[in-house]
């Protein structure tokens, strides 16, 4: 459980930088430049990712169950995944229509993915994954909603409605590709 919790601090850490020392970390733009400060945060969120992966295969197998979801909650966690899949998308995908009105997709589709599992996993390390990543979400978006406020939101221009549906038809995909075996391949639990 110590590793996945490692990995937890050093990836929710790293990208919480710009939540508790906004000053700072432009700072270390200005002083080291933009690829300098992407290439390091990079690698710092790959070794907490890749820590969070190790740690929590290590940790699933004997971490005690506090509780066992029924199996409808399953479904809703399929369900729900749908649009975590198409939030993920179009925070990825030129903007179209919806990106402008969601603002900030990405977060929307950690909060779901988080929301979701926690809804289908009743084991400890799950919860202590998906709570912190579910808590630092809406920690992140409240930071977002404050600096926007303080410094005014940025536009995000509305493009064509083609790039929705493509975004939509990409989610669509990823998550019938994950559902049929890539969270099999990749997470090592088969959804069917």
């Amino acid at each position: 459980m110590l590793i996945l919790i490692l990995g937890l601090l050093i990836f929710l850490g790293i990208h919480s930088v710009q939540i508790v020392a906004p000053q700072w970390r432009k700072a270390k733009i200005a002083e080291w430049g933009e690829g300098k400060w992407k290439g390091l945060y990079s690698v710092v969120a790959a070794i907490g990712f890749i820590l969070i992966v190790w740690g929590f295969s290590l940790a699933r197998p004997t971490a005690p169950f506090l509780y066992e979801p029924p199996v409808w909650m399953k479904h809703i966690t399929l369900s729900l995944m749908v649009f975590s899949f198409i939030f993920l998308a179009i925070s990825q995908m030129p903007a179209g229509r919806m990106k402008s009105r969601i603002r900030h997709p990405m977060l929307v589709a950690v909060k779901i993915w988080a929301l979701a599992h926690l809804l289908a996993n009743g084991d400890l390390a799950s919860l202590i994954l998906f709570l912190s990543v579910l808590a630092w979400a809406v920690w992140d978006r409240i930071a977002v909603k404050r600096r926007e406020r303080a410094e005014g939101a940025a536009v995000i221009a509305s493009g064509p409605v083609i790039n929705d549906v493509l975004a939509i038809g990409v989610g669509l995909v990823l998550y019938a590709l994950f559902v049929w075996k890539l969270h099999e391949w990749l997470i090592g639990v088969s959804l069917l």
